[in-house]
């Protein structure tokens, strides 16, 4: 690990502490180093650099009366169901809904089937939120010495 000294001003200094306070960092360094994760990846993503491999969360808010929306909306999950990995539906009000969808697997894959849904009509609001990982197929064993050896697939945080 490196030291690294910046210079902030004062306005920068009070808004890093609230983030500090409100998120319970341990300390600067802590609420720094996230940040600083945090917003290299947004920048890799504005500029084209995007990772191979992601996990990610869906969130969108649609209106379950607009004809055949939600319908549409199975349909490109069955589609795509080796990104789709887990949905939770909330019923919002009598009108909205909203769902949580979480995908795992190539990162422009994630990110056309994300725009996918968001064009929907009637969904109203969506957002993606990725995580850059690594993903590998690992042989191993759980538990005892003696139980079955098999294949999976693991997703690691990179970086």
């Amino acid at each position: 690990m490196q030291r690294v000294t910046i210079t902030l001003d004062d306005d920068l200094m009070v808004d890093l502490d609230r983030i500090i306070e409100k998120r319970g960092y341990q300390n600067r360094s802590e609420a720094i180093r996230d940040l600083a994760r945090a917003g290299i990846q947004q920048a890799a993503l504005d500029v084209g650099e995007s990772p191979k491999h992601c996990v990610g969360a869906l969130v969108y808010i649609y209106d379950h009366s607009v004809r055949e929306l939600a319908k549409r909306l199975v349909q490109a999950s069955h589609a795509h169901h080796e990104l789709s990995h887990a949905t939770l539906h909330v019923h919002l009000d009598h009108d909205s809904c909203m769902e949580v969808t979480v995908l795992k697997g190539d990162t422009e894959e994630v990110q056309r089937f994300s725009d996918q849904v968001i064009a929907q009509r009637g969904v109203q609001h969506g957002r993606l939120v990725l995580m850059p990982v690594e993903i590998k197929s690992e042989v191993h064993a759980h538990g005892e010495k003696k139980a079955h050896r098999h294949a999976h697939v693991h997703a690691r945080r990179s970086g």
